[in-house]
């Protein structure tokens, strides 16, 4: 059988897709990668929290798939929303890399030693109201393009600090000269960070079969424990929301973050339980975090100003 995975064509989600590819080469399948334009690469120089959020990069991919043109979809999971289109699902998690930020710098010295009302680039609210609670004297701006175009935007003085993926520069073996990965018990990763998800058609079922070997069991407890509380808040793409998990053995810890928009109120919870409850862990942190306020958070930061 020939698998047509999808893909956007920037290098990194090419690299992504052709870990998958090799994965499903080694059990013997036949593969062809097919590039799909997404409209978040149509929308290249614009704030995607205004024409629908990272949604827009799956889009696309999500039509072929329905449409029959693809029978694979590659994408980063961070970037799929927590309800996907009928008559689709996610097969496969593979081993999930680095979940955290990087943050990378012209100057040797981290966050600490930016200068007062330095200028970092991020387009995540999620990143920016971290970065503010740690630094409110920063300037944080928007930034788009690939990773390569954005530490070209920083070499170029345009910006005196970016927070990256680490995942993503892994993935792209760039090793920037001043770079520092943030700690996770502050700068609390997105939902589903450094993870791939691997979509299907549900009635396929034999490219389900197939992508299912590519399966890693502890990534796809943390992936349904960090979307399971993704899906409960009901964030929207202008909400600066983050939410990690954590396995050790049949234990899993979950924390997870609601923060209003200018960064002044950061919200913030742990729950901890049996991964085989994963699901319902995430649904009880966006609960205990809902009756704390976080709501309130939610509704602000999609009401237009």
């Amino acid at each position: 059988m020939k698998l047509r995975l999808g893909t956007r064509g920037s290098r990194l989600a090419l690299i992504q897709t052709q870990s998958v590819a090799d994965a499903l080469i080694a059990l013997g399948v036949d593969v062809d990668v097919t590039i799909i334009r997404t409209s978040g690469d149509h929308l290249a120089q614009v704030a995607l929290a205004d024409f629908g959020g990272k949604a827009l990069f799956v889009k696309e991919i999500e039509e072929a798939l329905l449409e029959g043109r693809a029978d694979v979809g590659v994408h980063s999971l961070k970037d799929v929303p927590g309800v996907l289109p009928a008559g689709l699902c996610l097969a496969a998690f593979p081993r999930r890399a680095d979940p955290r930020d990087c943050l990378v710098t012209r100057q040797a010295g981290g966050l600490g030693a930016l200068p007062p009302g330095a200028v970092v680039g991020s387009s995540s609210p999620r990143r920016r109201v971290l970065l503010l609670s740690e630094r409110p004297d920063l300037r944080v701006e928007p930034i788009r393009g690939n990773v390569e175009t954005r530490l070209a935007k920083l070499a170029s003085g345009a910006y005196d600090a970016l927070v990256l993926a680490k995942a993503g520069l892994d993935r792209l073996g760039l090793v920037p000269a001043h770079a520092s990965t943030l700690p996770v018990a502050q700068f609390v990763p997105a939902v589903g960070q450094g993870i791939l998800g691997v979509e299907v058609r549900q009635d396929d079922r034999e490219a389900q079969r197939l992508v299912a070997q590519l399966d890693d069991r502890a990534t796809r407890i943390e992936a349904q424990a960090e979307r399971a509380f993704l899906l409960r808040l009901g964030a929207g793409c202008h909400t600066a929301v983050a939410g990690h998990a954590r396995l050790a053995g049949d234990e899993m810890t979950l924390t997870g973050v609601v923060a209003s928009p200018d960064g002044a109120t950061v919200l913030r919870s742990s729950v901890g339980g049996l991964a085989a409850s994963s699901e319902a862990l995430g649904q009880k942190l966006a609960d205990e975090l809902l009756e704390r306020g976080a709501r309130r958070l939610l509704e602000s930061a999609e009401t237009p100003p």
